[in-house]
């Protein structure tokens, strides 16, 4: 097991700089020093940890992940992550692999049995076990054989997340695949929020949404995002504020009434409060230095 995560690592250290080949549903990163607290969005994925660790915040939870675990999210959540473990002689070093709700639920047309779990969590933990590292390290070889891609990574794909529904995180698998699961009716809350952020929140048409009373989809929400829906809601604004205020050449009173804000006043204050610094000095500070999160 282990000379098959060292085979990872090498893999990784190869090709962390590189663009990933089209059709590889992996992406590989690597840092090579404890990083600074930093705001970024986590999708659904699954984080494989090959060395190092790394601290993630996610509303009032706070995950620890090392070398030999990996991670599950369910859902896009708003996170705080910052690498805790990592030197140029080990940088921290780690493979993702985006989640296809379309890719597991054809796999469980062929894995009938097997419940649902009672889990909501967002971002779950577990770890690693030879026989999904023999898949994983044969999908992320092929970072060096790209021409094989099209034929061999649907397949090792599958044999990943197969071993995945087989084992502790199943469960959250199962409800990522099934629309009529709560976590797939709470997804549909979110998947609203990110697409209508600069609307004014309305808790009882998410909960519609959701199919569930407000009160039930308060609790089955906070459940899986670790916050409320106003404090999600929120998170989403500002990373979409952030993000234009660095691509785009703008003052932070007309970014502000962009993405949903009456008042440029109240923007600055909640801006300052999540992200530690009035929007512009913000900004000023990642342009000459800052960076965005990565897994």
């Amino acid at each position: 097991m282990e000379t098959m995560i060292e085979e990872m690592r090498g893999l990784v250290a190869r090709h962390a700089d590189r663009a990933t080949p089209a059709r590889l549903p992996l992406v590989v990163h690597q840092s090579t020093a404890p990083t600074p607290p930093t705001h970024g969005l986590y999708q659904p994925m699954l984080c494989f940890v090959l060395q190092g660790s790394k601290r993630v915040i996610i509303g009032e939870r706070v995950i620890q992940y090392h070398a030999g675990e990996f991670l599950v999210a369910s859902v896009d959540l708003p996170v705080i992550g910052q690498v805790m473990q990592a030197c140029p002689e080990q940088p921290y070093r780690v493979i993702a692999m985006a989640l296809d709700p379309a890719a597991i639920a054809g796999l469980l047309i062929d894995l009938p049995h097997g419940t649902e779990g009672a889990t909501e969590a967002g971002v779950s933990l577990s770890t690693m076990t030879p026989e999904l590292i023999d898949p994983l390290l044969r999908l992320t070889r092929l970072l060096d054989t790209p021409a094989d891609i099209p034929v061999m990574a649907p397949m090792l794909e599958r044999e990943i997340l197969y071993r995945v529904l087989c084992g502790p995180q199943g469960p959250i698998l199962r409800q990522i695949a099934r629309s009529d699961s709560r976590l797939s009716r709470v997804r549909r809350a979110i998947d609203w929020i990110r697409q209508n952020y600069t609307a004014p929140l309305r808790v009882d048409h998410l909960a519609e949404l959701s199919r569930m009373s407000v009160s039930s989809f308060h609790r089955h929400f906070k459940a899986v995002t670790a916050m409320s829906p106003l404090a999600y809601h929120k998170q989403i604004r500002l990373q979409e504020a952030r993000h234009r205020l660095i691509t785009t050449p703008a003052d932070a009173a007309r970014v502000a009434y962009a993405v949903g804000y009456e008042s440029a006043s109240q923007f600055s204050r909640e801006y300052a409060r999540l992200f530690g610094l009035p929007p512009m000095r913000d900004v000023a500070r990642l342009r000459t230095g800052g960076a965005l999160e990565e897994a």
